[in-house]
């Protein structure tokens, strides 16, 4: 059925996870409407009926937006939810991934959590990553376990390019062959730790201090931020941009160890661009994270209580080789996560 449209919201053209889990439902014909805005998403949906798919990914758009404004904010509310509530009316389903137990720095959250709550009652699927969701999201909202539906977030296997030898990434970085590197890859965003992993390299002696990598878009602010962190003591190769795709791989390549000091997480793409790079890595020790990965000898635990110290006692300690990575996400191939994608939203419509 060519004809059948699925509208996703919010539709980041860069975001790499969004690119690969829609390959498949490409492939198979669906009319893909990708939006950014809840204006342009209210147009899109009314055109939707029987047949059609509504995904909602990111909440933070809807309530996020009105900055400190709560009238504004809940105005927002009540206009996604009435067009969703008129799609479906016309026989449109409804699938929402959840990306995290809730936005990251959250305004009105009153009504974000309205607005999660919303989701997790009426979506047709709830479409989960992590086989834990329900758990780590119980303290806020309830799933229905027939609407959960888990399709492990896709690697990176063979999606960037990888032909960039360890060497040759250390000297484009400008590093010497047998310094040791710490790698945080991402956005740089005060939630996911910078601090306690920069300060954790501070407190080892100075010979002992690793280099440290830090790669991803970042704001005005939060560059000044992570300018004073560092002070004039420690020594890191930064790229404070969007890291083009065949650059992913000198990072990667230059790495150690690619540190995740996340204080809050549910999912993480970049510890599946690790896996794919073969690089070990360091989570906090959440038990939906454990749960998840514990048996993934390449994955090594800080614990979130004593994060700076018990960071600092794994910078300082050996590398371990990243055995079993290259396994864990070849099991992830990216098509292979597509097709089970198009499997789901065949079963919702059907």
């Amino acid at each position: 059925m060519p004809d059948r449209s699925l509208v996703v919201f919010p539709a980041y053209r860069d975001n790499p996870y969004l690119n690969l889990m829609l390959l498949a439902p490409r492939a198979a014909g669906w009319n893909v409407v990708e939006t950014l805005r809840l204006e342009q998403l209210e147009g899109h949906l009314g055109h939707l009926g029987a047949g059609d798919v509504f995904h909602m990914h990111w909440t933070a758009p809807i309530v996020q937006r009105a900055d400190d404004d709560h009238e504004a904010a809940r105005a927002r509310l009540d206009r996604f939810r009435n067009v969703v509530d008129a799609a479906r009316s016309r026989g449109a389903r409804l699938v929402w991934t959840i990306h995290n137990v809730l936005p990251h720095d959250a305004r009105h959250l009153d009504l974000e959590l309205e607005l999660n709550r919303y989701l997790a009652a009426t979506a047709d699927a709830v479409h989960v990553m992590n086989r834990h969701t329900p758990a780590a999201v119980s303290d806020f909202y309830t799933l229905d376990p027939v609407r959960v539906v888990r399709i492990p977030h896709p690697s990176y296997q063979g999606v960037y390019p990888a032909s960039v030898t360890r060497s040759e990434a250390r000297t484009a970085l400008g590093l010497g062959d047998s310094e040791r590197t710490v790698l945080a890859f991402g956005q740089m965003r005060p939630y996911k730790g910078l601090d306690l992993l920069i300060d954790a390299v501070r407190t080892l002696a100075p010979s002992e201090r690793p280099v440290l990598l830090l790669a991803g878009r970042t704001t005005d602010g939060d560059r000044a931020t992570i300018d004073r962190l560092l002070g004039d003591d420690l020594r890191a190769v930064r790229e404070h941009d969007h890291v083009e795709d065949v650059d992913v791989q000198r990072w990667f390549r230059a790495a150690d160890l690619a540190v995740f000091p996340y204080r809050r997480v549910l999912n993480s793409g970049a510890l599946h661009l690790a896996a794919s790079f073969e690089v070990p890595a360091v989570l906090p020790d959440e038990p939906h994270l454990r749960a998840e990965f514990g048996d993934q000898g390449w994955v090594e635990w800080f614990d979130p209580a004593d994060a700076v110290g018990s960071l600092a006692r794994l910078l300082a300690g050996p590398v371990e080789a990243a055995e079993g990575a290259a396994a864990f996400s070849r099991q992830l191939s990216p098509f292979g996560r597509s097709r089970e994608y198009a499997g789901l939203l065949d079963a919702v419509t059907g």
